[in-house]
C-alpha cells in the first residue's frame, strides 16, 4: 500500500501514454507545431512492467491520458495487458474522441470501464476555434459508438470566457438528454496556454446554470476532483434526478483528498500536477530494473505535497510551467 507523508491512500495512476496529439486546444498546447512528434515515449510493453509494480502496490485505478492517447495504435493491447494481470482494475480513458470510432470496440473488449471525452463546444466552428481542428462530426461519431458497445461516458467541458461560454447549459442538456455526467473544468492557467484566454470560475458556471435550474450540492467525488450537483427533481421520485460536476483546482479542498500520482509518457513520475518535483523512472523501466522501479516510486511517493503550488496570485512566471500533454492533465 502506498501512504504519503501526509496519510493520503495513493492508489490511482493517470498514465500519459504520448505527448503527441491532432488537436491544438487554446488551454493546452495551442502553439505546438502541427508536426510535432514525441519520439521519447516508451515502449508500451516497459511500461505495462512498471505498472504491475504499482498495481501490487496498491493501485486500483488506472487512467490513460495523453496528448491524445488513441494515437498509440497499440493501446487496446497495452490495455488488455493491464486488464488480463489484474482483472478487477478499474481502467478510464481520456480522449478527445476525433478517432473514437474506430478504436471504441477494441477498447472494450480490451477491459477498458470507462471513457472521458473532452467536448468544448457543440458548434462546429467553435470547435476549431477551440482546437485547431475541424472535429466535431467524428467527436459526435466517436461519442455514439463508445455509448453503442457499452462503455460508460463522461464529458468534460473547459468553458472560456467569450468563447463557448454561453454554452454551458447547452453542454448541460447534451449529457443530461443522453445520460452523460458532464464536468465543468475550470482553465488551468499554464505557460503554454494561450495567453489571451480567460476561463470560468466555479461560481461563474453555477451562476449561468441558475438562470435555468435549480440544484443542489450532492456531494464531492470520493477521491475524485469533481464537486457533484444535482438538478432539481420535478419528476416522479421513481426517476433519478440528473447530475453534473464542476472541478475546481482553485479551491482548498481538492488536495485534502488526492490519492494520486502521474506517469509521464518518458517514465517520469509527477506526484502532482502543480508541483514541479519529480522522480525519473525511465532508465529503470528501459532496464526492467524492478528494484529500482520499487524504490523511485516510493521517493515519489513520499514527495508528493500537502498541497498543490497554485496561486492565483502568483506572477506569470510562476505559473506552472509543465505542460498538461506532458503530464496528461
Amino acid at each position: 500500500m502506498l501512504i504519503d507523508t501526509f496519510g493520503r491512500t495513493i492508489d490511482y495512476l493517470r498514465v500519459s501514454v504520448t505527448k503527441q496529439c491532432n488537436f491544438r486546444c487554446q488551454y493546452c498546447m495551442p502553439h505546438t507545431p502541427k508536426d510535432f512528434v514525441d519520439k521519447s515515449a516508451l515502449p508500451l510493453p516497459q511500461m505495462l512492467e512498471f505498472i504491475k509494480i504499482a498495481i501490487d502496490n496498491g493501485i486500483k485505478k488506472i487512467r490513460i491520458t495523453g496528448g491524445e492517447p488513441l494515437l498509440r495504435p497499440d493501446l487496446s493491447e497495452f490495455i488488455g495487458g493491464i486488464f488480463t494481470y489484474k482483472k478487477d482494475i478499474e481502467i478510464t480513458l481520456t480522449t478527445n474522441a476525433f478517432f473514437l470510432y474506430k478504436y471504441a470496440a477494441s477498447l472494450k473488449d480490451a477491459g477498458l470501464s470507462r471513457i472521458n471525452i473532452s467536448l468544448d463546444s457543440l458548434k462546429p466552428q467553435r470547435i476549431k476555434e477551440i482546437s485547431q481542428c475541424d472535429a466535431l462530426p467524428q467527436i459526435l461519431k466517436g461519442i455514439d459508438e463508445a455509448h453503442r458497445v457499452g462503455l460508460g461516458i463522461k464529458i468534460n467541458m473547459v468553458p472560456l470566457l467569450g468563447i463557448n461560454d454561453d454554452e454551458i447549459i447547452d453542454i448541460l442538456e447534451f449529457g443530461k438528454q443522453n445520460g452523460y455526467l458532464v464536468r465543468f473544468i475550470e482553465f488551468m492557467e499554464n505557460t503554454h496556454a494561450n495567453a489571451a484566454i480567460k476561463g470560468l470560475s466555479s461560481k461563474d458556471i453555477l451562476r449561468i446554470i441558475a438562470t435555468k435550474y435549480s440544484f443542489e450540492l450532492l456531494q464531492k467525488e470520493h477521491f475524485g476532483p469533481a464537486k457533484i450537483y444535482a438538478l432539481s427533481q420535478n419528476a416522479p421520485h421513481t426517476q433519478k434526478a440528473y447530475a453534473f460536476g464542476i472541478i475546481s483546482p482553485h479551491e482548498d479542498d481538492f488536495c485534502q483528498s488526492c490519492n494520486r500520482i502521474r506517469l509521464t509518457s518518458d517514465g517520469v513520475i509527477c506526484p502532482c500536477l502543480y508541483y514541479q518535483e519529480s522522480v525519473s523512472l525511465k532508465e529503470a523501466i528501459l532496464a526492467n530494473d524492478t528494484a529500482q522501479m520499487q524504490k523511485l516510486l516510493e521517493i515519489a511517493i513520499k514527495n508528493k505535497p500537502e498541497k498543490n503550488q497554485w496561486d492565483t496570485n502568483m506572477v506569470e512566471s510562476k505559473h506552472s510551467a509543465r505542460a498538461f500533454y506532458y503530464t496528461g492533465g
